[in-house]
């Protein structure tokens, strides 16, 4: 929000951020762009705006997060201190609540009464839900149902706090469906509606606003880390489906000597044509009304993807990380499903944290680099969320019998109940 990007690494008017981005959307989408886009640009000027989102962000979802020095895991593998920033310990578990408390307020000043988003892992929609509740928005989510399974917990807590869950059941139901359903429901109600888009990508002005709105990660970061630590990072890290908490993350540090790595989803490696590995795997391609990066056959239509997590479940990447690579700002790798298990065993026995398998592929990475650096070097890795919502597939990843046994004997006493 009040964080200007660097000039080399902005979007032009038109949201091209480089070769990357812009607005290949439907006609009938169009004018609710060039009035979300207007909206967007007057509130970064708007006094009152910042002072009720910032505001907002202090009393209602409980920033600043704190940064931690992870100096168990620091010392056990004996080279670079490790921080995380601990956006999982904000209102709904994640970072998504900074983006969708933004959106929420654009909302209510451009008079829509209806919000729609998509959601993978769940977090957004959770944060969504939980926005539209809060001011009185009716709201609808879109979730592949296959997601819907996965992520059963959040699911329940949308409906609790009065959002219609759709299962999308066409394509490889996961984020990627969720997206293009919200699309065609935007479509049909463009004039009522507003579609609360959770990450960095998207047509224009979506990337950047979403940036801006997660770039409080960053700044925050920058300040407390020069408390804590005398100085900036050497290096920070980030997972990256979309990009949201990633750009939220880095746009800070983009004119600073910092490292800046991006962290995607291996899966079961490339190798194996099962993963979310856009850079290495994918090629440039306008899909959802944005170009980047995409994982395409030959015809140019998109592959299934697969990933532990439900967040990274997705074959594109946020247009502006798509120009920061290219120009080689960013450096991008990527955890298998296998890693990522170990990295957050590893984490939860170490520090005591249980983050979210999204942010574990930033922690698998952040364990692998550290050993390699000076004892005098700084890592920041932003954990984007809590692992509350991925109990059952963390249980199932860890094989543990009891917790198998606890569900199987709360589905045999239903049963016994209801005859």
């Amino acid at each position: 929000m009040k964080n200007p990007v660097a000039p080399d690494y902005g979007s032009d008017s038109f949201g091209h951020f480089g070769d990357f981005g812009g607005r290949y959307a439907p006609e009938m989408l169009m004018p609710a762009l060039i009035e979300l886009e207007k909206a967007y640009t007057a509130i970064q000027t708007d006094e009152t705006f910042q002072n009720e989102y910032f505001q907002c962000l202090k009393t209602f979802s409980g920033r600043p997060t704190p940064l931690l020095f992870a100096e168990n895991l620091s010392n056990k593998l004996g080279g670079a201190k490790i921080y995380f920033k601990q956006e999982g310990l904000g209102q709904t578990g994640s970072h998504k609540i900074n983006n969708a408390i933004g959106q929420a307020l654009l909302t209510k000043r451009m008079g829509k009464k209806r919000v729609i988003a998509e959601t993978g892992a769940g977090q957004h929609g959770y944060a969504t839900a939980t926005v539209c509740a809060k001011f009185g928005l009716e709201c609808e989510i879109y979730m592949g149902s296959v997601d819907v399974k996965r992520q059963r917990p959040n699911v329940f807590w949308m409906e609790q706090l009065g959002a219609k869950v759709h299962a999308v059941e066409f394509g490889q139901k996961t984020l990627k469906d969720a997206v293009n359903a919200a699309l065609k429901d935007w479509i049909t109600n463009v004039e009522t509606t507003h579609y609360l888009l959770g990450s960095a990508l998207g047509p224009h002005p979506y990337p950047s606003m979403v940036r801006d709105f997660q770039s409080v990660i960053g700044l925050e970061i920058k300040q407390q880390i020069k408390e804590m630590a005398g100085r900036l990072p050497d290096y920070c890290i980030a997972c990256v489906g979309g990009g949201s908490n990633s750009m939220g993350t880095f746009n800070a540090f983009l004119q600073e000597q910092v490292k800046l790595i991006g962290v995607e989803a291996g899966g079961y490696g490339l190798a194996s044509g099962k993963h979310a590995i856009r850079f290495k795997g994918g090629k440039v391609g306008v899909v959802e009304a944005y170009k980047s990066y995409f994982l395409q056959d030959a015809d140019g239509q998109v592959n299934e993807t697969h990933s532990i997590s439900a967040g990274l479940d997705y074959p594109g990447v946020g247009p502006q990380l798509a120009d920061l690579h290219k120009k080689g700002r960013i450096t991008f790798d990527s955890a298998t499903d296998k890693e990522v298990v170990e990295a957050l065993k590893l984490v939860m026995k170490t520090e005591g944290l249980i983050p979210a398998l999204e942010s574990s592929h930033a922690i698998a990475h952040t364990i692998k680099l550290a050993p390699s650096l000076a004892k005098d070097q700084i890592i920041v890795t932003t954990i984007s969320g809590r692992g509350d919502k991925d109990i059952f597939l963390i249980a199932q990843a860890l094989k543990d019998e009891k917790w198998f046994d606890f569900l199987q004997l709360q589905l045999d006493e239903r049963k016994k109940k209801n005859g």
